[in-house]
């Protein structure tokens, strides 16, 4: 946490990486459904005990006292969905490692457009339903890999180069654009506008929320969170007591309404591509720049910074990109998966602590996170154990906080008391 001074109080070296890894549901989540549970990497255990202990501590300075057991947040969604390991079909069962002709790639393929785009991906006859992904397989068997993440780029689908761990060569955090910061005071609330969906950036402002902030969950009317479509009670563990606006951003008024809400923003979290946003008039560099003491939070697959700002990652194929899946499998013949999409939970409990710092020190900060970039950190966190002694548990999930609100249920409140 270096840009605002917030390491954790944790000792990172008093941390045992196997029991960690072994007490936080993810290593029963990672290696082959016939084999047993992979020891590594249990380093990004303690990464996400490290996150989870500073944001804690940042959170009792602004007089909020939480606990959180961070390694068990990696593994909430398949507690609830009652998902398993199965080596190199992700825990979700959207993404896999597929062997290339030069190599391994992981191709995550979650929504009915990315099914559409495999032919011009592989340059293939569209396949039939059934066999989609064994056609993906055969063709990637004769591709190279370089091709193969080029080509998906291209046309917007999350692929990537299953390769040897990825060495850092930048922290997890950049600060993408500085504005002028505010001085708080102990009693300040802050105002959360979440635009973010999924998994990363709604944990994110679910943690803030715990900490004392007011979230507003801000969605589009046409096309909502996608995770409204998945599991209710992960939605509502990541979403109660947030107020729930939805805005046809297809419209002028949908679009002005958007934009007062970022101005009474003290926090803003979202995982669009910027050039998404920008689409919509959002510029998020230039309302740092002149909103004082804003603080943006961008999760996005690869960094905000080009050609990486157009790359589309979810969690799986991005922890992959940082290396986790070679490490995962390095007792293998291959890559294996790790976790359960776990690149998404570790970049938003990471992203959780640099909004909370940045907020109490006055904002003024475009923090870019990168999912790829958190994993990598995550993976280099400790020394790989070899072994552990401690009973491998089952992934878990924190009680239900209630009932996330349906969708736009707030919308005309909260639109008429920021017109």
């Amino acid at each position: 946490m270096d840009p605002f001074g917030c390491e954790s109080p944790t000792d990172a070296s008093a941390l045992d990486a196997a029991t960690e890894w072994a007490r936080s549901g993810a290593m029963a989540l990672t290696g082959r459904a016939e084999g047993p549970p992979v020891v590594a990497p249990a380093a990004v255990a303690v990464a996400a005990r490290r996150a989870a202990d500073t944001f804690c501590a940042l959170a009792r300075h602004g007089g909020a006292m939480l606990s959180l057991d961070g390694p068990a947040l990696l593994g909430e969604r398949a507690a609830i969905a009652g998902l398993a390991r199965n080596g190199r079909v992700a825990v979700g069962g959207g993404s896999r490692l597929l062997r290339s002709a030069d190599g391994w790639v992981a191709v995550s393929l979650a929504r009915p457009d990315d099914f559409a785009a495999i032919p011009a991906w592989l340059e293939v006859a569209k396949p039939e339903p059934a066999a989609e992904w064994d056609r993906v397989a055969s063709r990637a068997r004769e591709s190279a890999t370089q091709t193969l993440v080029d080509r998906a780029r291209l046309l917007g689908l999350a692929v990537a180069d299953a390769a040897a761990p990825l060495r850092p060569t930048r922290p997890w955090l950049h600060v993408a654009a500085r504005g002028e910061a505010l001085e708080r005071r102990p009693a300040d609330r802050p105002l959360v506008v979440d635009l973010s969906s999924l998994w990363a950036g709604p944990l994110c402002a679910q943690l803030l929320l715990l900490a004392g902030a007011r979230v507003v969950k801000v969605e589009s009317a046409t096309r909502p969170d996608g995770a409204r479509f998945g599991p209710v009670a992960f939605f509502d563990l990541l979403n109660a007591g947030k107020e729930s606006v939805a805005l046809d951003f297809a419209t002028r008024a949908g679009r002005a309404a958007l934009q007062r809400l970022l101005e009474r923003a003290d926090v803003v979290i979202e995982s669009a591509r910027p050039r998404a946003l920008r689409q919509l008039g959002v510029d998020a560099e230039a309302l740092v720049a002149t909103r004082p003491g804003l603080s943006w939070v961008a999760l996005t697959g690869y960094g905000r910074r080009e050609p990486e700002a157009g790359w589309i990652a979810y969690g799986d194929d991005a922890a992959a990109a940082a290396g986790l899946t070679v490490v995962a499998g390095r007792n293998d013949d291959g890559p294996l998966f790790c976790g359960d999409a776990i690149a998404d939970p570790l970049a938003g409990l990471h992203a959780a602590a640099a909004a909370l710092a940045s907020w109490q020190a006055g904002g003024g900060a475009l923090l870019d996170v990168s999912l790829r970039d958190v994993a990598a950190h995550a993976l280099a966190c400790a020394p790989e154990p070899v072994a552990t002694g401690h009973p491998v548990l089952p992934p878990r999930a924190r009680p239900r906080a209630g009932c996330a609100r349906r969708l736009g249920a707030d919308t005309a409140a909260v639109l008429a008391e920021f017109g």
